[in-house]
């Protein structure tokens, strides 16, 4: 421990003697990880952005449906009907992390306003169940369902739009019953929503489950939509639901398994900030290589001193790499709290951003500063300023002493 003390205090002294080609190297990896910091954070805070808006305006963070619904379901939706009340979820052993578990039935049908007729995707929700999702439904004109309004309904911009409907509007639902019949039934357009998924609102509308039970004749539920506390303990409520609920009844499917254009995404975005780190890598690699290799050449009469005096090769090199380690770490620093300050400051304003493809609007962005990201930005910095210490340090340790102490006379 003593030795590593006088290594990294020597380098230390090192670093502070040569100042200028020190703060460039240090600034370099600063200015590197910032950028990575900033970008991490910026993508980091999509992804929760988007998890969170796809769980809370379409998926939940569970779905218990029938063994096969997801499956076979679209072709024969009344064969995997829920009853109308799970006993398992009513007790009070119920898990703590369970916020609401709300019922819903999927249906399509034609929906008809003047002459206009089109097809539309159906979900019949527990509005007062639907009020603990929040407002990740984003209804961007009118009101949201409510229990005391049976026959109001909320529209997709996207259908409203096709249908040329707008909110006050009489439309017409026709729909197949669970007996093969055709009913219809007369709703009012309240509100219109977005969310995250434009192909999702050309096609959507919503509807209180007693107005679509009616509708098609029918009781019960496809999906019972479990919503937690906290997204983490996804996986924690889901093994004690599968040992609680009957394999053979009901099967529990996490929002991750469902949620295929999210996944896609997170996918896409992550190669991009990969090849951010491999870029940046690449800079910190060049700059700390080039100035731990001047610094070898400026100082091959000392080297060659250090030697005579009985230092091993390992001693050298070992001086040389804590050099590198420690300007990985001061410009580590630097970066981090220059990332910091920068996420801090451009959060407070937001990023103005137009609507991603296959997304409806745009949204105002932020930076997401994580304790991960900034442990993986700074083992960036140092694990990339070591490797760019490992040759200059090796070409040092390799010189003749004889050579070395010639170099200056």
């Amino acid at each position: 421990m003593r030795t590593f003390w006088l290594d990294f205090n020597l380098a230390f002294r090192n670093i502070a003697r040569q100042r200028r080609r020190s703060a460039i190297a240090v600034g370099a990896v600063g200015f590197g990880i910032t950028a990575l910091i900033l970008a991490n954070g910026f993508i980091e805070w999509i992804f929760l952005d988007f998890r969170e808006s796809t769980i809370k305006s379409q998926l939940g963070h569970l779905q218990i449906v029938r063994p096969g619904y997801h499956g076979a379901g679209k072709a024969d939706p009344y064969a995997f009907l829920l009853p109308d009340v799970i006993p398992e979820l009513e007790t009070p052993n119920e898990p703590r992390q369970i916020k609401a578990v709300a019922p819903r039935l999927s249906f399509s049908g034609l929906v008809s306003y003047g002459e206009s007729t089109i097809s539309f995707i159906g979900d019949g929700d527990d509005p007062r169940q639907q009020e603990a999702f929040g407002d990740a439904l984003q209804i961007s004109e009118g009101r949201n369902l409510a229990a005391d309004d049976l026959l109001g309904i909320i529209v997709g911009e996207g259908l409203a739009r096709n249908l040329g409907a707008n909110v006050g509007d009489r439309v017409v639902l026709l729909a197949s019953t669970a007996s093969r019949g055709i009913n219809a039934v007369e709703v009012t357009i309240r509100g219109l929503f977005s969310t995250v998924t434009k192909s999702y609102d050309d096609s959507a509308l919503r509807m209180p489950i007693e107005t679509a039970r009616q509708l098609l004749r029918t009781q019960g539920s496809h999906v019972g939509i479990v919503l937690l506390n906290d997204t983490a303990q996804t996986d924690i409520v889901l093994a004690e639901l599968r040992e609680k609920l009957q394999k053979d009844n009901f099967e529990i499917v996490p929002w991750y398994d469902l949620a295929d254009f999210y996944n896609k995404t997170v996918a896409l975005y992550t190669r991009q900030i990969n090849g951010v780190r491999l870029i940046i890598a690449v800079i910190i690699l060049l700059s700390i290589s080039n100035t731990m290799m001047m610094s070898v050449m400026e100082r091959i009469g000392e080297i060659g001193t250090y030697m005579a005096l009985g230092a091993r090769r390992t001693g050298v090199m070992r001086r040389f790499l804590s050099e590198g380690v420690l300007l990985g770490c001061l410009g580590g620093l630097l970066g981090l709290l220059l990332g910091l300050i920068l996420a801090y400051a451009i959060s407070s304003v937001g990023i103005p951003m137009p609507p991603p493809p296959g997304m409806a609007r745009g949204y105002t962005g932020q930076i997401l500063v994580t304790w991960d990201i900034a442990l993986k930005s700074l083992t960036l910095a140092v694990g990339t300023t070591l490797a760019a210490s490992v040759y200059p340090a090796w070409r040092a340790s390799r010189m003749q002493i004889v050579d070395a102490l010639r170099h200056n006379r």
